[in-house]
């Protein structure tokens, strides 16, 4: 393509990795005739947070992480936001079960497989917290199934590793569901990108740079990319453009410059996992099991020792331990953060920082850390863990964001965030955990926000009604499409029914 070229589409979307993919395999399921072109730096898709080793893998349905579900002043457990985050990922399970039963993906186990989810904590305290939470999660149908132990023999019995050569006088707890999965977002990447490449009307140009983004003649918007390879530029014009780029949608954000977008801030959270790749050791957990965060820490740096199974491959993790880099991705720039920084934001990313001192401390001290630091902190949910079987390994940028509120203030918030133009022709997707997991009910309200003509009149309803069974339904009150949808979309995807 020269310089001068421009071709024209119906939708660009900016970033290959699980948001776009995810976003493009439904707006062609819901509209063939749809016309995409999906613009990656890298070259090929699902390389930065969508990797399956820069995540945890967890189908995060907030079964076991504990930061979702805090503890209020009188000591009671708040439920609400895991809930939200557990329903969502049921529209996650509908996508896929869709997507084999139409034959789209062959096979989920290529990328989805059952792995129980589980919460363990020790320490009196600790365990008064999780049997709190346990009473509160396992009144509600959707945690129908859930199981609590405070006994060390049957704790063993669901993950054996986490209790072997434990003191058996500590008190310790743990709650477990085996309705859970470990899922290969990466894989799930590919797969999602080669359906779509195949269902005609889809191009995706890799490692070419967008440069610019800025409005064309009428509602159009024209993106220009540079070719990192040659240097050519590339230039598309679209009617919509989805910016899922991670961390770097922030930037892209700014570029675009619509008024939805001013202000926003970006901080950037690190991570280092510790991996096991011995057979005999991964074979004998099977579990995600989630502890509870350190006063101060991000959600993403809750502890965890997972079971992972990537590419037929069976392995342990754990980890994160959080850090700070002001890269925004993992292949970005050390500049990342301070290019974020203008004059709209400033003053909500002082008040953060001001607001958040807590946090400082907390990733501070875990940049000092030792690796004699991390692997204690191990050896504190498997004691029999042995040094020269874990290797250390960077896990994928993760950006928080920093909302702007009234009187130049601001907020960091945890989850995605969805900003999109008036004029419905941009939408931004900014944020972290839980988002992989909840990429579909992340692309329905995009949907929502910038498609609600082709919803309510173009007969788009309808259709997504037939991919997403429950849509319109809330599963939070309504336990029998709940638990119907579960048994069904279990039995396609392989999953176990609690």
């Amino acid at each position: 393509m020269s310089g001068s070229d421009t071709e024209s589409t119906d939708v660009v979307l900016i970033g290959a990795g699980i948001m776009s993919a995810t976003f493009g395999t439904l707006l062609k399921s819901l509209e063939p005739s749809l016309q995409l072109v999906m613009l990656e730096t890298l070259g090929d898709c699902g390389q930065e947070s969508s990797q399956a080793w820069n995540n945890a893998g967890t189908g995060h349905a907030a079964n076991c992480e504990l930061n979702y579900t805090p503890q209020r002043a009188d000591g009671s457990i708040d439920i609400h936001e895991a809930l939200e985050v557990n329903t969502e990922f049921d529209l996650s399970r509908q996508l896929w079960a869709y997507l084999v039963s139409s034959g789209a993906i062959a096979d989920p186990q290529a990328f989805l497989h059952a792995c129980p989810h589980m919460s363990f904590v020790w320490g009196e305290e600790n365990v008064d917290f999780l049997r709190a939470r346990f009473k509160a999660m396992s009144a509600h149908h959707c945690y129908h199934g859930m199981a609590y132990s405070e006994n060390h023999g049957q704790i063993g019995e669901w993950a054996p590793l986490i209790m072997e050569g434990r003191d058996g006088k500590q008190p310790v707890a743990a709650t477990r569901i085996n309705s859970g999965a470990d899922v290969d977002y990466g894989t799930l990447t590919h797969l999602l990108v080669a359906h779509l490449q195949a269902s005609g009307g889809f191009a995706v140009h890799y490692r070419h740079r967008v440069t610019a983004l800025a409005r064309a003649d009428g509602q159009r918007w024209r993106v220009t990319a540079v070719d990192e390879a040659s240097g050519a530029q590339r230039t598309v014009t679209a009617r919509f453009v989805f910016i899922g780029a991670g961390g770097g949608a922030l930037d892209l954000l700014q570029r675009a410059n619509i008024p939805e977008g001013h202000g926003y801030g970006g901080f950037p959270v690190s991570g280092i996992w510790l991996r096991c790749d011995a057979d005999d050791i991964a074979a004998r957990h099977h579990a995600k099991v989630y502890g509870k965060a350190a006063h101060g820490s991000p959600p993403m740096s809750v502890p965890h020792l997972d079971t992972r199974i990537v590419q037929g491959k069976r392995s342990l993790l754990f980890g994160p331990y959080a850090g700070f880099s002001s890269k925004f991705l993992k292949h970005g720039s050390y500049f990342d953060l301070f290019r974020s920084i203008e004059p709209g934001n400033v003053l909500p990313m002082l008040a953060v920082a001001r607001d958040n001192l807590q946090l400082a401390e907390y990733l501070i001290g875990q940049v000092l850390q030792t690796g004699a630091h991390q692997f204690a902190t191990l050896r504190d949910f498997y004691p029999g863990a042995r040094r020269e079987q874990w290797v250390e390994a960077v896990a994928g940028q993760r950006v928080q964001i920093i909302k702007p509120e009234p009187n130049h203030s601001g907020a960091l918030e945890f989850g995605t965030e969805l900003v999109a133009s008036a004029d419905k022709s941009i939408v931004a997707l900014l944020g972290a955990s839980p988002g992989a997991s909840t990429a579909a009910a992340i692309a329905v309200k995009v949907l929502e926000a910038c498609f609600d003509r082709q919803l309510k009149s173009g007969g788009w309803t309808d259709k997504l009604r037939n991919i997403i069974p429950t849509y319109g339904i809330d599963l939070k009150t309504d336990a029998n499409a709940c638990m119907a949808i579960r048994a069904s979309t279990a039995k396609v995807l392989g999953l176990e029914v609690a």
